[in-house]
């Protein structure tokens, strides 16, 4: 079952950075300015935001049959997604980029319940396995975008649209809910706030944000940091080979959480997830020193970079699953994706015009705060709950045996 939706999960969130892979293309076609390019991408992340924040208010990660929300999702995106090929102008592609990232509120978020539903103690896992499966998604389009180049930007879009349909077809008729997954509770408007009211979950969303601060920014921008960095050092043909970076440093995450995943049900997802900020952060840091550096040089660090910034995701999710009421469980990780995504609109939008003002040798120094106030949420994760949260949680007597079947 996670081998399947890891699988759909894939096909899915490739509709996330369709468009961003193309930016050049759809630049030239709708007569974009910078402040309408950024809006590319931070209207998928704002339509994210609006979608989770109705699925969270009216529960309905936990009330609605979660393989159905999930096959929806996939449509609605992959529909919003097509149509941008048709598109007229630039205000009707942002507001498609929005809906998509709407329809993907029922996919990532849900995705990570069913996967919940399946793994207890070796959740972190198995969150990782299906958090490794979207990144490689996310960075699909960039590799599609290097091999086949701008010109083509309308197929691109209609082949992400198109693997999102396979992908919602595939969890509907072939995925099941798991052992672990608990019957819903009923409709409770206390669910969302209880997220941040309750401090074991509070710490673990508080460390997804400053994760958050960092990870989408270093994705949307770190082709246009690396082509910055290629062109100071005369080198013709950047924009293929800031493609190429792109997928690089939001592909390689998916071994990152590969790894995590397996330590974490090891030496706990707390510290796991400190040590990802640390290393992460450090590459945030150490950017403006590898700005202009040999290609080879510049490729290794964009891999070690990704390959950190996004291996604690899972990490956190599977903290607020474990300290979670099992009952809202969808909601809580909602709730979490949420915040995360509305924080990363704001880090988006400021790199490009901070770039304008200072360079890009020196604007991912802003997103070194995140990380560190991440590594701070985790040490007071680890000393106040420990490694073992779910253990410690007074409804843990309520999570179903293995072999019980879910309502």
């Amino acid at each position: 079952m996670l081998g399947l939706l890891a699988v759909a999960e894939f096909l899915g969130m490739t509709l996330w950075f369709s468009a961003t892979a193309v930016t050049p293309a759809l630049v030239a076609e709708f007569h974009l300015s910078a402040g309408q390019t950024a809006w590319l991408t931070m209207a998928v992340q704002g339509g994210f935001v609006a979608g989770t924040l109705v699925s969270a208010i009216l529960n309905l990660a936990d009330l609605l049959q979660t393989r159905r929300l999930f096959a929806i999702g996939c449509v609605l995106g992959a529909i919003a997604t097509a149509a941008i090929t048709r598109a007229q102008g630039p205000t009707e592609a942002i507001l498609l980029r929005f809906a998509t990232g709407a329809a993907l509120a029922a996919v990532y978020p849900t995705g990570l319940k069913i996967a919940s539903g399946w793994f207890l103690d070796r959740r972190g896992t198995g969150l990782a396995v299906l958090v490794a499966a979207l990144t490689v998604g996310q960075a699909f389009p960039h590799l599609l975008a290097s091999l086949t180049g701008p010109e083509s930007w309308r197929s691109q879009m209609l082949v992400t649209a198109s693997l999102a349909v396979v992908g919602g077809v595939l969890v509907l008729t072939l995925v099941r809910e798991g052992p672990f997954a608990v019957p819903a509770g009923p409709f409770d408007p206390h669910a969302a706030t209880r997220v941040y009211t309750d401090p074991r979950t509070r710490y673990a969303v508080f460390g997804y944000l400053g994760h958050q601060w960092e990870l989408y920014a270093m994705w949307t921008w770190i082709g246009t940091f690396a082509a910055a960095s290629l062109a100071s050092r005369g080198q013709a043909d950047v924009a293929r080979a800031a493609s190429v970076a792109a997928f690089v440093g939001v592909g390689a995450g998916a071994f990152g959480c590969l790894v995590a995943g397996f330590a974490a049900d090891r030496i706990g997802k707390a510290n796991v997830a400190g040590i990802a900020l640390r290393v992460s952060g450090a590459c945030a840091a150490l950017s403006a020193l590898v700005y202009g550096s040999h290609p080879a040089l510049l490729y290794l660090f964009v891999a070690v970079w990704g390959t950190a910034v996004v291996a604690d995701s899972a990490q956190f999710s599977a903290l607020v699953a474990d300290n979670s009421r099992p009952e809202y469980v969808g909601t809580s990780l909602t709730v979490e994706t949420c915040s995360g995504y509305l924080l990363t609109m704001l880090t988006i939008r400021v790199m490009p015009s901070l770039a304008a003002v200072v360079g890009w040798r020196w604007a991912f120094l802003a997103l070194v705060p995140g990380p560190v106030f991440g590594v701070w949420a985790m040490a007071r994760l680890s000393a106040g709950f420990g490694s073992r949260e779910s253990a410690k949680h007074p409804d843990s007597h309520r999570i179903p045996t293995p072999g019980t079947r879910p309502l």
